[in-house]
């Protein structure tokens, strides 16, 4: 039997060959363009813990919260508060797909399992490569063992509604790209 890690690997590998991640990979990466980033990620991750805690879906592993580290990182980083960083289309697509799934605790459990899991595997990676503190990706308990406590709430009929989430985490990384070719 597959797992959902196979039944979504081609939607995982197609987020991690666009460009924008690659630049994160790389090391150079500037500070706006990174905090712009942060900007974009923010309220992706807050609203989905906060439609994800009263189903108990961070039950056994409250210390997985990103969003305010996000913003922690974002102010450390961004120094005009005076003008806002841009925000990309799919990010109000994504608030509002979340929307509609309010009510399904499944289907929000297959959009921790990406964002939160790519923080706990890729993003101890690009941590290292990233400009300022990188609290985002610093977690208060052992890596391995929040993976395990992630892996105990999924199961394989996830692997549609993950594979929504890797599109619309795709479509941001193109956005972002894109922002880079206009200025």
């Amino acid at each position: 039997m597959l797992d959902l890690k196979n039944l979504t690997w081609e939607h995982h590998k197609n987020a991690e060959r666009q460009a924008f991640v690659k630049e994160m990979f790389s090391g150079n990466i500037s500070h706006e363009r990174y905090a712009t980033y942060l900007y974009n990620q923010f309220p992706q991750y807050d609203l989905l813990e906060a439609m994800s805690f009263p189903h108990g879906l961070f039950n056994n592993m409250p210390e997985l919260r990103r969003a305010p580290l996000i913003m922690q990182d974002f102010r450390e980083l961004w120094l005009d508060q005076d003008v806002k960083p841009h925000v990309c289309p799919v990010v109000e697509e994504y608030v509002l797909y979340l929307k509609t799934i309010m009510n399904k605790p499944e289907k929000l459990m297959a959009h921790v399992y990406v964002r939160h899991m790519g923080d706990l595997s890729g993003g101890q990676m690009i941590a290292k490569r990233v400009p300022g503190s990188g609290n985002y990706y610093k977690f208060d308990r052992d890596t391995e063992e929040l993976k395990e406590v992630v892996r105990t709430k999924l199961n394989n009929e996830m692997a549609d509604e993950a594979k929504v989430c890797f599109e619309f985490a795709t479509k941001l990384f193109q956005q972002l790209d894109e922002i880079k070719t206009v200025d």
